[in-house]
């Protein structure tokens, strides 16, 4: 069975799927990438997508012939049931059920399938996607037990292989802006930081040593953690 040269990207434009984004630039001779407008509380993602594909394809020649379509899906009925924090101007708190109010139950299901519908028609078997459970929120759907059975549910219900990559799975977020160090070196790092955003809240106005964000929420604090973690451990 020959090897797939081409994989899609789950890609919102923060820094996990810039990360795995990268990691498939280095591995895939064609890459698309593919993105969900659900009505997210942080819609500003939206563009800091494009920013960060422009600035791989300017930093990055080398990558930017194995970059191809970039693909974006209205799924804004996901965002018209989900009664969330990430979707709602509501307070970010943690539930009676132990999950945290961003939580959008069945968000990762939807686009995985969504992915693979879409991979279908392109000829992509391969999808890849930034899921972690080392360092997470809380999401059930980002394990990779979840990731298992709908891979599984997927191959069955299209009669094809259909392979879902999580680059992060296993990794904490000091380890993930290690990674990217490892793939594009400074220059990934630092489109990381000036391009991508993270922030529930949408911020984006006030820069930190490790982006953009309010500092404050869920999302900012891992990925500060991580990046102090990081200098600590590893520059």
């Amino acid at each position: 069975m020959n090897k797939p040269t081409s994989a899609l990207v789950l890609f919102s434009g923060g820094q996990d799927s810039t990360t795995c984004l990268a990691s498939a630039l280095k591995r895939f001779r064609h890459v698309e990438t593919l993105g969900f407008d659900y009505g997210q509380r942080h819609k500003v993602e939206l563009e800091a997508r494009q920013n960060v594909l422009s600035a791989i394809r300017r930093q990055f020649p080398q990558w930017s012939d194995r970059l191809g379509d970039d693909h974006m899906i209205d799924l804004g009925v996901l965002g018209e049931i989900s009664d969330t924090a990430l979707t709602r101007e509501d307070a970010i708190t943690e539930g009676e059920n132990g999950l945290p109010s961003t939580f959008v139950p069945g968000r990762n299901l939807i686009f995985l399938t969504m992915a693979a519908a879409l991979g279908w028609r392109r000829g992509i078997s391969v999808l890849i996607g930034g899921m972690c459970e080392t360092d997470y929120s809380g999401y059930p759907d980002c394990r990779r037990d979840t990731i298992d059975a709908q891979q599984k549910a997927l191959a069955l219900g299209m009669d094809k292989t259909i392979t879902i990559e999580t680059p992060l799975m296993w990794l904490d977020k000091a380890e993930t802006w290690q990674l990217a160090k490892d793939l594009g070196g400074q220059a990934l790092v630092d489109i990381i930081v000036d391009d991508s955003h993270t922030c529930y809240l949408g911020e984006r106005g006030r820069k930190h040593d490790w982006g953009y964000g309010c500092g404050k929420c869920p999302a900012c604090e891992l990925r500060a953690s991580g990046y102090r973690k990081w200098q600590e451990r590893f520059q």
